[in-house]
């Protein structure tokens, strides 16, 4: 399985380039993806950080996972984006995995893909969510889609992840390596 990690002008750094890192430790392959037009792209503490392709030369096939990073600025850049509401649309109709983190779970909630899940985001968001249960929990597993609660927690999310696709002792082994678990 792949994970593509979406980037979107006033994405939240951490939320993407910690995860990015856990998932290539782990030894998954993860592609970042611009849906900004161009490769550079500014995060809103303005790191600029250069993706691997575009959205538009990106052939989504095989196993894998969309990974959304929040942010306010770049979670509204990333729902702007009609290209990726059609790929989301395709991947949870044919029940793959979606992770959403911070302000992103909300583009899934407008979409009404969180009806009857658990779900959680960043506090302020909720209302977005529409039809979820909402969780007070930091990282949420309800069926094909993940969800966590913001900046914080985005290394917790990562290995969550990794353990839910490579397995616990892959995660472990990458947790304990970087002094996490």
């Amino acid at each position: 399985m792949k994970i593509f990690v979406f980037l979107a002008d006033g994405f939240e750094e951490i939320e993407a380039i910690a995860p990015i890192d856990i998932f290539r430790r782990g030894g998954v392959e993860v592609t970042t993806v611009s849906v900004s037009g161009r490769k550079m792209v500014t995060g809103s503490h303005g790191i600029a950080v250069q993706a691997d392709v575009l959205f538009e030369e990106t052939g989504f096939t095989g196993e894998y996972l969309l990974f959304l990073p929040g942010g306010g600025q770049g979670t509204a850049n990333l729902d702007a984006h009609e290209g990726l509401h059609a790929l989301l649309d395709k991947q949870v109709a044919n029940g793959g995995l979606v992770a959403a983190i911070c302000a992103a779970p909300s583009i899934l909630g407008k979409k009404g893909m969180l009806k009857g899940h658990e779900a959680t985001c960043y506090p302020g968001f909720e209302h977005q969510l529409e039809g979820a249960m909402l969780s007070n929990q930091k990282v949420v597993r309800s069926g094909n889609i993940f969800t966590a609660k913001a900046a914080g927690v985005a290394l917790e999310f990562a290995l969550y992840i990794l353990s839910e696709i490579k397995g616990s002792a892959t995660a472990n082994k990458v947790g304990g390596s970087i002094y996490i678990a």
